[in-house]
């Protein structure tokens, strides 16, 4: 990785890009330490550690970088674009005008889908500012005061617009990364979070035993060298094409294969997964502040739900295959990979054109979804029972998402880099 980064920095071209990517998360990161008026940031923290860092929004912490418990401008960071994109996506699927426009229409119909991600975006940070400001409004605990220093229709509009700011300009801030810098500008914004809250984490463990950080240590780099295998790991499902005569010319006849990643979907089963498996601890935080409960049923409800509990890692296991299961279908139709393979004069050796191919497509699908689901499971819920075998690592805000997240992207600059590097020397070549 650093040889790639020396050899990139050598080209003009790309020292531009990855200059000007710098510069982009330099500018974002000094806003990402703006705070909103009217609220008490230090009553914020202390009221997040205590009962809401167990819920879904400390997902929204994590992602990011700890802003969103200090209320800052980019407290939102990319979760409305996320959110966005996920839903089109969706809708895509489930309304016939938005799949012809991204199908049919070429790219003109990806900007039109580009432009309706981006309404959408704003009116989600609308939404989460809302609810944001809602729950910090409807706040009234221990600490002797409330979050929020001054209410009434100004503050209120001052707070949800700074927090729809941050979020459309996190999404600008994203796309210019995209076009202009280097890898995915949303995803190198969310390793730069993640990546942020690394020097917390060095603190915590200073104050570990020695043999606590060699075993964390340890753990880490077999993660990460675990998702660097299954990253690149693939089942290429061979395909044949048959000779056609074309006027005087014969096309067709060559080998290929069609590939299949065992991490088809990436990280988002487990984003899916840890929202709705946190959803209960998050109710409890918003209708019982304290964290605590004299009904015994209740409390029982509270500790199952606990992020660390066994009951929670079970839950989360079976939502982690659930939802990778849907991503399998929603990204892979067998019936028209199979109907594409046909009309191109494609074909699986040793089984029919038509359903039998689709049928065998589907199998191989569900096989690797099966592995793709297992390998989610292990990284997310490794961090679960690290933390209830040594107590002492609980204190460490390292997420398995947080690890496949930072890998991946990393990974995904590099090969961008090297792609890059690649088409720069063949051109040269050819010069």
């Amino acid at each position: 990785m650093f040889k790639t980064l020396r050899n990139a920095w050598k080209i003009p071209e790309l020292r531009m890009k990855l200059l000007f990517t710098a510069t982009m998360l330099l500018i974002y990161r000094a806003v990402n330490v703006i705070t909103v008026p009217y609220i008490d940031v230090a009553t914020l923290a202390a009221y997040f550690n205590s009962t809401l860092s167990n819920t879904i929004l400390g997902l929204y912490n994590a992602m990011s970088g700890s802003a969103f418990s200090q209320a800052t401008v980019l407290a939102l960071s990319i979760q409305p674009y996320i959110n966005a994109s996920i839903i089109i996506q969706l809708l895509t699927i489930a309304i016939p005008a938005l799949e012809r426009m991204a199908k049919e229409e070429g790219e003109a119909g990806k900007k039109k889908i580009e432009r309706i991600t981006r309404y959408t975006t704003v009116g989600l940070g609308l939404l989460m500012g809302w609810a944001y400001y809602t729950m910090l409004n409807n706040y009234s605990a221990s600490y002797g005061m409330s979050i929020i220093t001054e209410t009434g229709f100004l503050p209120a509009i001052v707070i949800i617009l700074a927090f729809t700011a941050g979020s459309a300009l996190t999404m600008w801030m994203g796309e210019q990364i995209t076009q202009f810098g280097i890898g995915n500008g949303i995803s190198v914004i969310l390793l730069v979070n993640i990546i942020s809250r690394f020097p917390a984490n060095v603190n915590t463990m200073l104050s570990m035993t020695w043999w606590h950080v060699l075993i964390v240590l340890v753990g880490i780099i077999a993660v990460v060298l675990f998702i660097v295998f299954i990253n690149d790991a693939e089942r290429r499902i061979p395909i044949q094409y048959a000779k056609r005569v074309v006027g005087r010319k014969i096309y067709g006849g060559q080998n290929t294969n069609l590939p299949i990643k065992v991490s088809m979907s990436g990280v988002m089963p487990v984003i899916f997964a840890q929202s709705v498996a946190s959803l209960p601890a998050t109710i409890f935080a918003f209708t019982n502040p304290s964290g605590t409960s004299s009904n015994g049923f209740v409390q029982m409800l509270i500790n199952a739900f606990d992020s660390h509990s066994w009951f929670y890692a079970i839950l989360y296991f079976a939502l982690i295959f659930f939802f990778s299961w849907f991503y399998a279908a929603v990204q892979y139709d067998p019936v028209e990979i199979s109907n594409n393979l046909k009309k191109n004069g494609g074909f699986i050796p040793g089984f029919r054109p038509g359903k039998p191919t689709a049928d065998f497509i589907q199998r191989v699908i569900n096989r690797i979804m099966v592995f793709g689901a297992v390998y989610l499971a292990i990284v997310a819920l490794l961090p679960i029972i690290a933390g209830n075998l040594l107590p002492s690592v609980q204190s460490l805000a390292i997420g398995g998402t947080s690890v496949i997240i930072v890998v991946g992207v990393a990974l995904e600059i590099v090969q961008q880099l090297e792609a890059q590097m690649l088409m720069r020397h063949y051109k040269g070549f050819l010069d």
